[in-house]
């Protein structure tokens, strides 16, 4: 029986049944390739034939030794690995070309071989004498790591089987090739067959690997998401090529917590550890001004203290622009929406700007209120006290919902000279805050309070 052809997005990695010149699921243009269907030999037909070995069952209550770890000396990558480097595990870092993944990666390389770690570090992109260079740049070049430039997959893993390294960097995943498939190099199926050849090899010898992913234009790791699932971390690096400050984002980590940051600032000697990211995203912050807000924030288990800032200008559009940077955008459109509607503040026929200080990227939903303060603040030309904070989540009502780790945040903003912070009614605060807190039970409230309307 002729096999079906197998067509796949390279962009999301969805299947289809036959070419097309646009993917029904991510909407990319000329990104579906034709890929050999997988083989169904006998070894596949007999699988329910026989009798396997019966595998080992235990109890949730069997108690077993935390994995060891091993850290880097870089506290910032450290922390978003969970406390260090776990052996025999899989870590996925994707980020925008060009923004210092290589950079932080042989930073990090020189740090776990200075403490011991056998390192070999195999790039796919940069020759040897690139990647010395970058070394010497960065003043590492005297560091005990092994380099190679290779992307056939079979050599590397031949190599990395007679090293015996504790540590394997692979630059990248999409440069890999594994001579079994029949693709070019960064299609779904070499990708796939790489990350699970590496992915397993390194499970079964015990060695740590970190593999480097392309990002797509929608800042997605490129290729499958299968390879977001084989591995046990995957971090983001982000920024804005404009800003210095860099942030290392886990969004998964089987060894630690999910969402944890670290925040690093780009200098002519490569990266720098920030171990203070409110004082530094604060740190140019003048006078208070219309639109300027500061907003108590939690990233992972670190509280963030950052500045928001907004604009409102009258448009001369007949639909006016909202821009977001560092925010969702539909979450401003709610909120936008909710002024208006419980508040009865229009912003028909204004431009809206909405920007995170720093280049910081925000997500939880305790910036809504002073998302909020910064738009009334910008429409209002009535500047919030300098040395106040915000936040808490708005409610489609126009209540005020209390968020988590409230005595966190309080803590943070006093640390850094704040003596006053707006938050919901129901926050649970402590009595030793330190700080004045004004409750607001609602949105109107807060907008009669702070602006005199409502």
């Amino acid at each position: 029986m002729a096999k079906t052809p197998s067509f796949t997005c390279n962009a999301c990695g969805a299947s289809h049944t036959k070419w097309s010149g646009r993917c029904e699921g991510c909407g990319a243009w000329n990104s579906i390739v034709e890929e050999a269907p997988l083989s169904t030999g006998p070894a596949s037909k007999s699988l329910g034939a026989g009798r396997g070995a019966r595998i080992t069952l235990s109890d949730l209550s069997t108690q077993e030794t935390p994995p060891p770890r091993t850290q880097s000396g870089l506290d910032e990558l450290d922390r978003v690995l969970g406390g260090g480097l776990v052996p025999a595990s899989a870590v996925l870092v994707g980020g925008d070309p060009g923004i210092g993944k290589s950079t932080l990666l042989l930073q990090a390389a020189a740090k776990f071989a200075q403490k011991g770690l056998k390192t070999i570090y195999v790039s796919g992109e940069e020759a040897t004498a690139q990647v010395r260079m970058r070394a010497q740049r960065l003043g590492l070049s005297q560091a005990p790591v092994k380099l190679a430039a290779e992307t056939n997959l079979r050599d590397i893993l031949t190599t990395l089987e007679t090293e015996k390294p504790a540590l394997a960097i692979i630059d990248s995943i999409q440069t890999m090739w594994a001579d079994n498939v029949g693709s070019a190099p960064g299609s779904v199926s070499q990708v796939r067959s790489a990350a699970h050849e590496l992915t397993t090899f390194a499970k079964r010898k015990g060695m740590a690997v970190i593999l480097v992913g392309h990002v797509t234009k929608d800042g997605q790791i490129a290729g499958p998401r299968v390879v977001e699932h084989m591995v046990d971390t995957v971090l983001y690096f982000e920024g804005e090529r404009g800003h210095q400050f860099r942030i290392l984002r886990a969004v998964k980590n089987r060894f630690g917590p999910a969402d944890e940051i670290g925040v690093f600032e780009m200098t002519g000697s490569g990266l720098a550890q920030v171990t203070n990211p409110s004082a530094l995203f604060l740190s140019d912050r003048e006078e208070p001004a219309p639109g300027s807000v500061v907003f108590a924030g939690i990233e992972g288990t670190r509280p963030v203290l950052v500045e928001l800032q907004a604009l409102v200008a009258p448009s001369s559009l007949s639909q006016p622009r909202r821009s977001v940077l560092g925010w969702d955008s539909g979450r401003l459109a709610m909120i936008l929406a909710v002024l208006e509607s419980r508040c009865a503040i229009p912003f028909a026929g204004l431009d809206v700007y909405l920007n995170v200080a720093g280049g910081l990227k925000i997500s939880e939903p305790a910036a809504d209120l002073a998302v909020a303060a910064a738009l009334l603040s910008a429409r209002e030309d009535v500047a919030i006290a300098k040395d106040t904070v915000v936040f808490g989540e708005i409610s489609l009502s126009g209540a005020l919902r209390p968020v988590g780790q409230t005595e966190n945040r309080l803590k943070e903003a006093q640390k850094l000279g704040f003596t006053s912070a707006i938050a919901p009614a129901r926050s649970k605060i402590g009595s030793k805050t330190g700080l004045r807190v004004q409750k607001m039970p609602d949105l109107a409230g807060f907008v009669g309070e702070v602006f005199g309307a409502g």
